[in-house]
């Protein structure tokens, strides 16, 4: 038998098909809009995200030709891919955000790309972190220092990274994963064998503030150069309170001149892994957390392209927890050359030159022409038995405060932070 349907009934079930239609229509039309409340765009009302979020900071890969002026914000990882150039205009200041671990800022030049960063004597190119106040309009009136950081603050983001395609004396194989950069991220490898490789040009630049923790034991040196060829030119370069070590070089071949490095928390200059470049005039300043060079030689097969030399340089004692000079590496045969050196207000504190007896005996390299001044005659007296003790007087001649004839020339650093606030 039928069911009867009465008027009543059928009221009450169109007015039920009618809110689910509501209902329906309600949910698919959900606000789309900006979620992200980093944004400069964020909609607090939009529930779907649409996309259209934008920022006042660049992130992850740069996949154009692209060029950056005035005030520049970074976060994160951001990777200049093979086959692209990022251009930086003088007087530029890059501020990056912090973070840590995987959220670490760090501008990385993978194998293949190229950063070209030539700032000016008058407009040098600044990276510093985002809680510095510094900013372009500084730079442009010859105001280089920190408005409101000190030169010790360290460790506020990650640092710059160039990775290269020259050889490199490699534990295994002819690449490696740049320190710091996951596996996973082919852009972190570097190493190959075109020795003459060309990753840019950075020049009058100041890397400021950075060295924090990427993953745990592996902080970022204010510039890592990991097997960068011979034809990119680096020179004109201020590292400033770095929780890691100043510059370190991971092979490659490049010529790197003209350095200041001011409060490093580990080693002021330190080699890896068979670089065999030359370094010139130089200055290591300041509170130095780790030695002033730590000098690492090949890990795998001895390279056919040579040493690596330090010439023309300067290092002024303030605190260096170290050594003044560590030649080491896994047989102490540490590829190196180093001339006219001086070291200048040296005490009693400091650790002596380590591994020197058994880098000489197996004839890494020369060294020669080093000059030193001590605070005291006290410290002159304990010379012999402690700071060079294993070095031959043919090498080291202690001479009175101003009158070394070898070192650094500070003239060339008039652009920098440390200049301007009288550390040189």
């Amino acid at each position: 038998m039928k069911k009867k349907i009465t008027a009543a009934k059928a009221m009450r079930t169109m007015a039920v098909l009618t809110l689910a239609t509501t209902m329906g229509v309600a949910t698919s039309c959900k606000k789309e809009g900006c979620t992200d409340s980093t944004a400069n765009n964020y909609d607090e009302k939009a529930k779907t995200d649409d996309n259209t979020c934008t920022y006042d900071y660049i992130t992850g890969e740069i996949t154009a030709n692209t060029t950056w002026s005035g005030d520049v914000q970074i976060k994160g990882k951001v990777t200049v891919v093979d086959g692209v150039t990022l251009t930086i205009m003088p007087g530029t200041v890059i501020k990056a955000h912090p973070g840590t671990g995987a959220s670490a800022t760090v501008l990385l030049v993978a194998r293949g790309g190229k950063l070209m960063a030539d700032g000016t004597a008058s407009l040098p190119i600044i990276f510093t972190a985002l809680s510095d106040n510094i900013t372009s309009v500084n730079v442009a009136a010859g105001n280089y220092a920190s408005p409101n950081l000190s030169p010790t603050n360290s460790g506020l983001w990650g640092g710059l990274v160039i990775c290269g395609k020259a050889e490199g004396s490699f534990a295994a194989g002819t690449e490696e994963q740049v320190e710091g950069i996951p596996t996973s991220d082919p852009n972190g490898l570097y190493g190959g064998s075109d020795n003459t490789d060309n990753s840019g040009s950075i020049t009058y630049v100041s890397v400021r503030h950075s060295g924090i923790e990427l993953s745990p034991g592996n902080e970022i040196q204010g510039l890592t150069l990991g097997a960068v060829g011979s034809g990119t030119t680096v020179s004109y370069i201020e590292i400033v309170g770095n929780n890691d070590d100043g510059i370190e070089w991971f092979g490659g071949t490049v010529d790197v001149s003209n350095v200041v490095i001011w409060n490093v928390m580990d080693d002021g200059l330190d080699t890896d892994k068979g670089y065999s470049g030359t370094v010139s005039n130089f200055f290591i300043l300041g509170a130095i957390g780790g030695s002033a060079f730590e000098l690492d030689g090949p890990e795998g097969t001895p390279l056919t392209t040579g040493n690596h030399s330090f010439i023309n340089g300067t290092v002024n004692h303030s605190s260096i927890a170290d050594h003044l000079l560590d030649v080491d590496g896994p047989s102490k045969t540490t590829n190196v050359d180093m001339s006219n050196i001086y070291f200048n207000s040296i005490d009693n504190s400091l650790n002596r030159v380590a591994d020197y007896a058994v880098w000489s005996a197996d004839m890494g390299g020369t060294m020669s022409n080093f000059q030193y001044t001590f605070v005291d005659s006290v410290t002159n007296m304990l010379k012999e038995d402690t700071i060079f003790m294993d070095m031959p007087n043919s090498i080291t001649t202690s001479v009175a405060a101003g009158t070394n004839t070898v070192g650094g020339t500070a003239s060339a650093f008039g652009w920098t932070w440390a200049s301007q606030d009288g550390a040189l």
